[in-house]
């Protein structure tokens, strides 16, 4: 959820928003193998880089959030810069703290794969880390009624979401009775309607959509948005197929060691951190040191005669231009969009049509005996949240139960609630004032969760993030490799395209295509900068 203002890097009207790592940068690198100034212009030789060295650059990283970050953290042993637009790092992840509540205005929590674990270890965050409890239910709301989300395979014969003849039908598909895949890019919708028939689609599949992406599913790409399950069909002719496939390959395959230190967690869980998710680019930018800039906003970017990049930016101190063999853009797209419009138009046309809806975020709490009855377990509000499908007449996309996934987020007796709204079904959310906003949600809940004679809820943020989650709508795949190929062709080496509308949004998957980025950055460096 981008909120910066575009302006800080280009001049287009669009609004947006020091130590090693402990395991060593071979070890994380081979995991997965404007103001104007007059000033004047300071050469990048006597701009102090990382403390001691003042050559050119290997590399300059644009964006301090989390897919920028964990780039540098990786190549922490090369001569670089990340530079930010604004006064903070992290990005999207914004984490707030006031009168004994904790709480996020961002994203909410991450799961913890093992890419994710070692950038955890490697910032010096174990003993921060906390995870939510893996028997933790979800729900969707369905009929009047928050009904569990089975959370494991045992549980499917009996939860009450479904009917008992769409749960035949999805077991059905899964084992390949189903109509062929089309030869069109499919929509996610058509793919699971396809695959496992309406009621997973519209009970199951469309909540998590708006929840996950604030997209319309009729739009998103299955094969972009949710690839490894594509690709299980693909591969294996059935989505069961596809996985026994991948598990015998997986068995056949050598196995490499885990890492000791990482983490262990125990079943299907999120994690943060004890003082939340900022927790993470905070420690990552202290590492840094001086290699982090911030309020450095980038005005233009040109190819140097010895084919590497000169960047301009407008700083506090005046205008300074650095030169770096390579750059690594992790803003979003069409910020990327303006900056690369000089070198590239047809990799800037390609940025300019990835498509961003605004969500806001919500954050507000009730006392605990505002909670309804029927939706307390063992007179407390457990689990992790609960997702809304468009067609019950609820305009909140989802709530996130903060007081109940992770401990000290809320003082006693009350509970904190993260609610979404808006999205690529709603951009209307652009019009309403906060109140309008906290009206609405708090109008939703009582439908659901909240007694509907419970005072009103106390307020403790409201964050509109007008450009917020990337689309990965149908011909996604095509527009970034379009976006590259123009690149390549205008002999752009060394510039390379990240962040979370190349990678995927979530947090973790932005962290895995990160450490991708880098492996590619310092394959360069080695193989074409220094020859």
């Amino acid at each position: 959820m981008a909120a910066t203002v575009c302006n800080y890097y280009c001049r287009c009207p669009h609004i947006i928003s020091t130590s090693p790592p402990t395991s060593g940068r071979l070890h994380t690198l081979n995991w997965r193998s404007f103001r104007c100034s007059s000033t004047t212009i300071i050469p990048s030789s006597n701009v102090p880089l990382d403390g001691n060295s003042t050559s050119r650059l290997d590399c300059v990283i644009v964006g301090a959030g989390i897919t920028g970050l964990t780039v540098a953290q990786t190549l922490s042993a090369r001569n670089l810069l990340v530079t930010e637009a604004r006064e903070r790092v992290g990005g999207n992840i914004t984490t707030m703290e006031r009168d004994g509540y904790l709480w996020e205005e961002g994203p909410n929590s991450f799961q913890p794969s093992d890419p994710m674990l070692t950038l955890v270890v490697d910032s010096g965050l174990k003993d921060d880390l906390v995870l939510g409890d893996p028997k933790a239910p979800r729900f969707v709301f369905w009929e009047g009624k928050l009904r569990a989300v089975p959370s494991s395979p045992t549980d499917l014969p009996f939860f009450d979401l479904m009917s008992f003849p769409a749960k035949i039908r999805a077991a059905f598909g899964a084992l390949g009775f189903r109509p062929s895949p089309p030869a069109h890019e499919e929509s996610v919708e058509e793919f699971v309607r396809r695959n496992l028939g309406n009621e997973v689609f519209e009970r199951l599949i469309e909540p998590f959509c708006s929840g996950v992406y604030a997209g319309d599913p009729s739009k998103l790409s299955m094969k972009a948005a949710f690839g490894k399950v594509w690709k299980l069909e693909e591969n294996g002719g059935s989505i069961i197929g596809g996985t026994i496939k991948a598990l015998k390959d997986r068995s056949n395959s050598s196995k490499v060691p885990r890492n000791p230190p990482l983490p262990k967690p125990k079943g299907q869980t999120v994690g943060s951190f004890k003082k939340g998710l900022a927790m993470l680019p905070d420690a990552i930018s202290s590492r840094l040191g001086s290699k982090v800039k911030l309020s450095w906003k980038l005005s233009s970017i040109a190819k140097s005669e010895d084919d590497g990049y000169t960047l301009t930016y407008e700083t506090p101190e005046g205008v300074i231009s650095v030169q770096t063999k390579s750059v690594v853009m992790t803003v979003p797209s069409y910020v990327a969009s303006c900056l690369l419009r000089p070198l590239s138009g047809a990799a800037a046309d390609a940025l300019s049509e990835f498509y961003y809806p605004p969500v806001a975020a919500v954050t507000i709490s009730y006392p605990q005996e505002a909670v309804r009855g029927d939706c307390l377990i063992d007179g407390e509000l457990k689990g992790f949240g609960q997702l809304h499908p468009r067609t019950q007449g609820v305009e909140t996309l989802g709530t996130i139960y903060s007081s109940s996934l992770f401990p000290n987020r809320a003082p006693p007796g009350r509970v904190l609630l993260l609610n979404y709204i808006g999205g690529a079904t709603n951009p209307g959310i652009l019009s309403k004032t906060e109140s309008q906003l906290v009206e609405a949600v708090d109008h939703d809940l009582r439908k659901m969760l909240i007694n509907s004679n419970a005072q009103e809820p106390l307020v403790l943020g409201v964050r509109v993030w007008p450009q917020a989650i990337p689309q990965f709508v149908i011909g996604h795949l095509d527009m970034l490799n379009a976006a590259k190929t123009g690149l390549r062709k205008c002999g752009l080496k060394g510039l390379f395209l990240g962040g979370n509308y190349v990678s995927g949004v979530a947090l973790g998957r932005c962290v895995e295509g990160a450490y991708e980025v880098a492996a590619e950055v310092e394959d360069f460096l080695v193989r074409y900068a220094y020859k």
